[in-house]
């Protein structure tokens, strides 16, 4: 039996930029000014590895305490930014159609609760759906553990899995994990780069996907 598994940040729900915004600020905060694009070609990873490599890029090295320092007042802003969540074209409906039609399905992201519970709730997500947090595994995207994780309580086999994502990050972790990608355009990244990642199919948004989940067979 097949299953897909999903990121959620602009995969589901339209988050990225707010993230991108939050990060900036609490950077910028700081002391670590620096672009908005630089920040965009890293959301998908964890907090602590996304400080870290942009802490690297800086120049300026971090302690621990700083790192969580930023991390916190990242969240802090990304909620002020953004309370309410808005889930991408189609995500509802296709969530809705595997739940129907028994396709295993879950979601995987490096987000934490309860911050992603907005996220959850606005997509209808229910208690017995499967999903794995930041704080269910010992390393985040781009290592492939939490897209193990999900599979695992999913129940399915390694190879009947499809990891649904909209950054290199999670088609890179897919790829360790030995699982096939697809790879959707809502998160900002090109086709040209989600299909050099590694991803098997590139569509424009989950609603394309959920249009075409024929050529995914299921």
């Amino acid at each position: 039996m097949r299953a897909l598994i999903f990121d959620l940040d602009g995969t589901l729900i339209d988050t990225v930029y707010a993230h991108v915004f939050a990060w900036q600020q609490a950077l910028a905060e700081a002391g670590m000014p620096i672009e908005g694009w630089r920040i965009h070609r890293r959301i998908g990873m964890s907090g602590g590895l996304f400080t870290r490599a942009v802490a690297r890029e800086a120049g300026r090295p971090l302690s621990d305490a700083e790192a969580e320092s930023i991390q916190q007042r990242h969240g802090a802003l990304f909620r002020k930014l953004l309370p309410e969540r808005r889930p991408l074209p189609g995500a509802v409906d296709l969530l809705a159609f595997l739940r129907a039609e028994g396709i295993r399905h879950g979601i995987a992201t490096s987000g934490r609760r309860p911050e992603i519970d907005v996220s959850l709730d606005a997509l209808g997500v229910t208690g017995d759906m499967v999903v794995v947090d930041r704080g269910d595994v010992l390393r985040a995207k781009p290592e492939p553990d939490l897209f193990l994780a999900c599979q695992e309580r999913l129940g399915v086999e390694i190879r009947d899995c499809y990891v649904v994502g909209d950054a290199v990050w999670d088609l890179l972790a897919a790829r360790r994990a030995g699982m096939l990608s697809v790879g959707v355009l809502t998160g900002g990244y090109g086709e040209d780069e989600l299909l050099g990642a590694g991803a098997f199919r590139v569509y424009r948004g989950v609603d394309e996907l959920h249009a075409s989940i024929d050529e995914l067979g299921l």
